[in-house]
């Protein structure tokens, strides 16, 4: 395995040519794991890359020394592929290495698919706050072939056609067991705010929401690191969803709320190892960038929805700046709720349900 360690300024090899963008600042230049290998990227904080099926394209991991061992932030998805990296990455110099815990920032398959399998593997006690452990094991237990009525309802009062509604509802709804190996039935539950004790250092846990119900950051204050998971991302925003299990969810006002927490909680200079894209610094830039981009996509949907009342579907243009298309329209459907669920608790729209059982929201 190759390691390249920067110095404090996160540069040491020479190879590394910090670039900027948009007011951040990227240490590696754009170097990357190669697939199977790790980098340094902070003292005793290593990378892995995994590679994801989707626009995404890739998941980050995060190995961090424990002692005589590494604990691991998030693990990839269930996929074969998957599971022949990590054999790579576990091979050479880190044969003998072994997980001493298995730490999930949250439930999302592509973050948490292989925690099973690691924790299996390594005897490794599994790591995750409450409501992400309570919401995959749900989802895993929830294995019914069939797509639920409540479903199809639902992508029905959101306007979806009936072919769009069919073409779902013949994938089944079991996807997200097949990508996510069972968990242990026991965790260590973490809780905002808790200092933990990983290799002698120690990491506060923050707990954002908005992506997801109670996401795990883990910072370490003293030495300048930040494992922010999806809830910051350096070039694009994280998806803010409202969906069938909790339709009255106010995910993006939860995300507006964790914006503001990490400006308190976290400084503005340290590393940021994000879930997705490259480690940056500039977090308080990037959480300004994400807040303003949201509050001005409220903006155009507000004065969208005054025009005449609008679907969840024909709000998507004001939203996105591409085309959605079939395997796009769950996601493009959650966040487009999220902003217009927004609007509705800030009182700035109202929703009503048509005599075809299609909601449209008119501003106000």
């Amino acid at each position: 395995m190759v390691a390249r360690t920067p110095d404090a300024a996160f540069v040491a090899d020479e190879s590394f040519v910090p670039t900027s963008h948009k007011g951040l600042t990227y240490p590696f230049g754009g170097a990357e794991p190669a697939e199977g290998d790790a980098m340094t990227v902070a003292p005793g904080v290593r990378w892995v890359r995994l590679k994801v099926p989707g626009p995404l394209k890739h998941v980050n991991c995060w190995l961090v020394d424990d002692g005589d061992g590494i604990a691991l932030v998030d693990a990839g998805m269930n996929r074969t592929e998957t599971r022949e990296a990590w054999k790579s990455v576990f091979k050479g110099p880190m044969a003998s290495v072994r997980v001493t815990r298995m730490i999930g920032t949250h439930f999302h398959p592509d973050h948490i698919g292989l925690a099973g399998w690691m924790c299996d593997h390594h005897a490794a006690p599994l790591w995750m706050t409450r409501g992400e452990w309570l919401t995959a094991q749900m989802l895993v237990a929830d294995a019914r072939p069939e797509t639920p009525r409540e479903v199809s309802d639902y992508r029905h009062a959101a306007g979806w056609s009936a072919e769009q509604i069919d073409i779902a509802a013949q994938h089944g709804w079991a996807n997200f067991g097949r990508i996510v190996r069972p968990m242990p039935m026991s965790y260590r539950r973490m809780v905002d705010g808790e200092a933990i004790r990983i290799g002698g250092r120690e990491w506060r846990v923050i707990v954002g929401a908005g992506h997801s119900p109670e996401h795990a950051c883990l910072l370490d204050e003293a030495n300048g690191v930040f494992i922010a998971g999806d809830q910051v991302l350096p070039r694009i925003s994280p998806n803010v969803s409202v969906g069938i299990t909790e339709p009255q969810a106010d995910a993006l006002g939860e995300w507006f709320a964790s914006i503001a927490k990490l400006k308190r909680e976290v400084p503005a200079d340290v590393l940021t190892l994000p879930g997705h894209g490259d480690p940056f610094t500039g977090l308080h830039t990037r959480l300004d960038a994400m807040d303003r981009e949201h509050r001005e996509r409220l903006n155009e949907l507000e004065a969208f929805v005054r025009v005449e009342p609008r679907r969840v579907v024909d709000c998507f243009g004001r939203l996105f700046r591409r085309a959605i298309g079939q395997d796009m329209l769950g996601m493009a459907t959650g966040e487009a709720m999220a902003h217009l669920r927004r609007l509705e608790i800030e009182g700035r729209a109202v929703r009503e349900t048509g005599d075809d059982g299609v909601w449209r929201w008119r501003g106000v």
